[in-house]
């Protein structure tokens, strides 16, 4: 064998990285578990977060690790590590959307009022649900066919963007200059995020731009504190210093927005009544906000000054006075109602451009168990901008405020800043009243305290009852600096670490079982031959992990399956080689001439066979997302080693075992497979109709059932929604917490079903899909907690996991993954004709892969008539691709074996040949398909609820790809022949 002695070395060296690379996730593994057991409260089990964050900072920088001499700290183990993915560890997954809307009302200015601008930002937002585009391109083909061609100009040339855009800029022009503008919107929100997301704390962070889009993912392993996550990413940071108007200067204002609701409202008037609260009044001021002066007083508490409804009929007092409790205090439940009076058009009219009314961040709770809020009236300048904003601040920090109530944030303005600072505060305590100040913080007030003094050093606070944890993070944000356009989260999942350590176990379970039962398969079945392709194996797996952790790449639940896959389909090619040589031995061939031949005559179909697969897995990792990246990425360097280990590694072992040895040396059979597969002739090809009919039954019957089920059965990241997977104590069952949680989720579309064992429930929901507020999420998030609350009465309950995919994401995904399904369909269909030169093998070939795809959800479709339901989700898609590369491989291995008797000399119709094809590689077929079924059958058992689906789909494709292969890609080239080749096959039979 030519070439033996670099494969020996380069396996060497490759298997020596392999190990170094791997050897830091043990050590890392190896420093947590110490940690942990240092961080073990004694007798309680409990793990002191602290402590142990206490023990990992104590060893962060010094070394941990000697490999041959060379030492690394603990910060270099973690960076060389095989990190484990959310679903393995717990953590939250985010892809945050900075926002274009924002961004097109930004640079328009005060021409965001004009009809034509603001009717095509709403078409353009109902347009996003169904397509691919960006959203500025929505919105420039809605607005030019409202207002024409070339008159983007007239919204977009003013001093925002002065020197860039004038009135005799085309829409070309105007386009460009808005594409930079939000692109470059993106670029900075995601180095703020970042910045940000670095000073969080969370061990390895990953954070990266969506391509081609304007979303930034964020993934924080191990983080337990959700909400906290959430305030951190989407806080804007938009900080402003804004005077609040005294009662008497809105009263005006309040009264016309009173008289306008009372005249809308007739039938309803006489049931209205205003009912002042003094008592509320009294609790809201003894608890407001101060603001830190200079010389250190924080005794100054804001005076509110009565602003009950004027005296006045009142049987003629909207909802507007009748709910507020005093001075604009209104009980936290009406706050809902509030806000939908202050966004008619009638009384945005009537408030005008000089008054903004602003909800405060917090409520204040009082003795009898409610809770009332204020809502701000802010005085806007005559430029429309507040009297300072936060870009005049220099430095933040936080600490305990003084007098040891809470934490505060510390603020320092630069010069310019500190001089109009003491401008503003210098006349707002002169005022005969003291007029109050408000610091507003992204459309909250934070505090709006009454000014005694005027402060001269540019030095201020923000106090609010922060928790530790609050100011700092808040300090942070303002740190960081503001975002040029509010995100909001777009997709979410968070996994608790119950259910990361449940992914762990079943993952190793499954990939140790497949490789057991493979090895005593192979064994059993090849003698010393698959003892050999054994050892292949191995090297196979090693190489794998090895070359992930080099790229430190992160080990997901799907990444495992990954490498339970490979497992399976790796042996492939060793069967394939082993057959071969078993063919060449049969034909009286010494031993070393059977292993050279038959690595020849396999090289070809091994080569095809891992094309497609290595295919599959490049499309998959370009235009999946998410695990299916994580999947993708295994089955690429899987297969890779594969080739390398079963063609050349098994190749030197068994030369090395037959040179200057008898021909029996190495044995290829066992007394299981002496006799198997040996002279056959079934007729494949006369069957072939039998097969079409019973193909095509089962696929209108799919069909049908899914039309009438209301289509496919698509989960969360296809369809949108929010999803949670929840454990009780006790068994449950899920039909009755469906109708606990009908009313709580006003009758909207959700489904709850068993998730694994009969404690635990995966609950789905369409409500407030098309909603991807905060707000949103909170409300579906009570709503849960309240419906599982009444069904569950003395059964506790925890949420291990939550997913929320927007309604547009999800069209993304959707459509993202039906394009991969196709491009790989395109793909292999060239590379089949380019490499056999036949366009009949390629379309037959595809057929076979439509019909196996298609099988998988007809079955589905068929299945849930028994109530077994699997949903259509990204994981699925990547089994249906993974199929894909099945099947493909068993074709091409058939198709191979029929250009080689294309080419023999001794001629024979076509259904022969095709047969003759089918017979001499009968027995790859089945033990590749059998040791696939194995692995893929003990990723059934064992991998869990999380990848059943993922399983139980390729277990349909495998079966169902061999089928197909025989059945239907073969015989197409029969039936698709030309008229030339038909009359020469009459000629063969005629003269038989």
């Amino acid at each position: 064998m030519r070439n033996k002695n670099l494969i020996i070395v380069l396996t060497a060296i490759v298997t020596a990285l392999s190990f170094f690379f791997i050897s830091f996730t043990f050590v890392a593994r190896g420093l947590e578990d110490d940690a942990v057991e240092y961080a073990t409260i004694p007798g309680s089990g409990k793990v002191d977060l602290a402590r142990k964050q206490a023990f990992i900072d104590s060893i962060y920088n010094e070394p941990v690790y000697n490999f041959l001499g060379a030492e690394f700290t603990y910060k270099q183990v973690k960076e060389l590590e095989m990190a484990l993915g959310l679903d393995l560890q717990g953590g939250m997954h985010v892809v945050v959307e900075v926002s274009p809307v924002e961004i097109l009302h930004a640079m328009a200015g005060s021409n965001a009022s004009d009809a034509n601008f603001k009717q095509a930002i709403a078409n353009a937002k109902i347009k996003q649900r169904n397509s691919q585009n960006t959203f500025q391109k929505s919105f420039f083909e809605e607005y030019r066919a409202l207002a024409g061609k070339d008159n983007l100009s007239k919204i977009f040339a003013n001093a925002n963007n002065k020197g860039k855009i004038d009135i005799r800029s085309t829409d070309s022009d105007v386009e460009k200059v808005i594409n930079e503008e939000i692109d470059l919107s993106v670029e900075r929100s995601f180095n703020i995020l970042r910045n940000r997301i670095d000073k969080f704390g969370a061990i390895q962070p990953n954070i990266q731009r969506v391509r081609g889009t304007g979303r930034i993912l964020v993934e924080l392993p191990g983080v337990e504190n959700t909400q906290r996550v959430r305030n951190l990413l989407q806080g804007t940071a938009k900080l402003e210093f804004m005077e609040v108007y005294q009662t008497y200067e809105v009263i005006e204002k309040t009264n016309r927005i009173n008289e306008y609701l009372v005249s809308v409202d007739e039938e309803n008037k006489s049931k209205l009544s205003l009912t002042p609260d003094s008592a509320a009044t009294a609790a809201a001021a003894s608890s407001n906000s101060s603001l830190l002066v200079d010389n250190g007083d924080t005794s100054a508490v804001a005076k509110t000054d009565s602003a009950a409804a004027p005296a006045q009929d009142t049987s003629k007092v909207s909802a507007f006075y009748r709910l507020a409790k005093g001075s604009f205090y209104y009980e936290t439940k009406d706050t809902a109602t509030i806000n939908k009076i202050l966004a008619l058009d009638r009384v945005k009219q009537i408030i005008g451009s000089d008054l903004r009314f602003v909800w405060e961040r917090k409520a204040r709770a009082l003795d009898n168990g409610g809770a009332i809020i204020e809502l701000v009236p802010l005085k806007i300048g005559r430029d429309g901008k507040p009297a300072l904003t936060g870009d005049v601040i220099t430095n933040v920090g936080y600490g305990v405020s003084p007098g040891g109530k809470g934490y505060e944030v510390s603020m320092q303005m630069s010069t310019s800043g500190a001089r109009e600072w003491r401008k503003i505060t210098k006349a707002a305590s002169q005022e005969q009243n003291k007029r109050r100040i408000a610091i507003v913080l992204d459309n909250a007030v934070y505090s709006a305290p009454q000014v005694n003094d005027e402060i001269p050093n540019g030095s201020s606070s923000i106090t609010g009852n922060f928790t530790l944890e609050e100011s700092k993070d808040l300090a942070n944000i303002l740190k960081a600096g503001k975002l040029p356009a509010p995100v909001r989260i777009v997709e979410e999942v968070v996994v608790g670490p119950t259910l990361g350590q449940e992914a762990i176990m079943d993952g190793l379970v499954s990939m140790f079982a497949g490789i057991i039962i493979v090895v005593l398969v192979l064994i059993m079945y090849y003698n010393k031959g698959g003892l050999v392709a054994d050892i292949a194996l191995l090297f196979n797996i090693v190489f794998t992990l090895g070359i992930l952790a080099s790229f430190n790449s992160v080990l997901t639940l799907p990444g495992i399956a990954g490498i339970v896959l490979t497992i399976g389909m790796s042996v492939d090619a060793n069967i394939l080689i082993m057959e071969r040589i078993k063919e060449e031995l049969a034909n009286g061939k010494s031993l070393l001439t059977a292993i050279e031949l038959g690595y020849d005559k396999a090289f070809s179909s091994i080569f095809d066979s891992n094309i497609t697969t290595i295919l599959t897995a490049v499309i998959l990792f370009l235009l999946g997302e998410g695990p299916v990246k994580g999947f993708a990425m295994t089955l690429f360097w899987g297969v890779l080693c594969s080739f390398f280990t079963a063609v050349y590694i098994t190749k030197v072992i068994l030369l090395w075992m037959a040179r200057n040895k008898k021909d029996d040396a190495i044995s290829f059979d066992t007394f299981l497979s002496k006799k198997a597969f040996k002279n056959l002739s079934f007729n494949f090809i006369g069957k072939r109709k039998i097969a079409y009919f019973f193909s095509s039954a089962i696929l209108v019957i799919g069909l049908v059932l899914t039309i009438m089920q209301g289509g496919l059965n698509l989960g969360v990241d296809f369809k949108g929604g929010r999803s949670y997977i929840v454990e009780f104590k006790n068994p449950v069952v899920a039909s009755d917490i469906r109708s606990s949680l009908t009313e709580d989720f006003k009758g909207n579309g959700s489904e709850v079903k068993t998730y694994g064992s009969a404690t635990k429930v995966k609950i789905t929901t369409s409500y407030l899909v098309d909603d991807e507020t905060a707000a949103a999420d909170s409300l579906v998030a009570t709503a849960l907690e309240k419906g599982l609350t009444t069904y569950a009465k003395d059964n506790t309950f925890e949420v291990l996991s939550s997913s929320k995919v927007g309604a547009t994401v999800a069209d993304d995904i959707k459509n993202a993954s039906w394009k991969a399904m196709l491009a790989s369909l395109v793909g292999i269909f060239l590379y089949i004709f380019l490499r056999f030169k036949k366009w009949q093998l390629s379309l037959g070939g595809v057929i076979a892969l439509f019909h196996d795809t298609l099988m998988v959800l007809a079955i589905f479709a068929i299945l849930r008539v028994f109530n077994i339901d699997f949903e259509i989700d990204q994981v699925i898609i990547a089994a249906l691709l993974t199929i894909v590369g099945f099947s493909i491989n068993d074709t091409v291995v058939i198709f191979d074996r029929v250009r080689e008797f294309d080419n023999h000399s001794n001629k024979v119709d076509m259904a022969t040949m095709l047969n003759e094809a089918i017979n001499s590689t009968l027995s790859r077929t089945i033990m590749t398909t059998v040791i696939v079924l194995i692995s893929v059958l003990i990723l059934f058992i064992f991998g869990g609820e999380t990848l059943r689906g993922f399983s139980f789909s390729l277990l349909i494709g495998v079966v169902f790809g061999s089928y197909s292969t025989i059945f239907i890609a073969v015989p197409m080239l029969l039936d698709l022949r030309s008229k030339a080749e038909k009359e020469a096959d009459d000629k063969l039979l005629a003269g038989k």
